[in-house]
């Protein structure tokens, strides 16, 4: 890259700057203004709503509750085991 071509774009971009000595006092001065269409509204409702449902399904926890404390709800220790070797050996992978 040649310099002499650096400083050349450096100056074009240098020149449109301002400078907060330039300002005068007193102008208003604009503000910037953030508009969100009706789609991305929607969108962020949409979100937050999915972000405060529950992930816990209450029926079937309700239900298991109720076949544990009554005594129902038998666990195969083999079927047990292997679950716990597969969801360890999918971490490590």
């Amino acid at each position: 890259m040649r310099i002499e071509t650096y400083h050349q774009v450096a100056a074009l971009y240098q020149g449109g700057k301002t400078s907060k000595a330039s300002r005068s006092y007193g102008a208003s001065a604009e503000r910037d203004e953030l508009t969100i269409s009706r789609a991305g509204y929607d969108y962020q409702i949409a979100k937050q709503a999915v972000e405060e449902a529950s992930n816990i399904r209450e029926d079937k926890v309700a239900h298991l509750k109720a076949r544990v404390e009554s005594g129902s709800y038998k666990v195969n220790p083999g079927d047990f085991a292997s679950k716990l070797l597969e969801k360890y050996h999918s971490l490590q992978k």
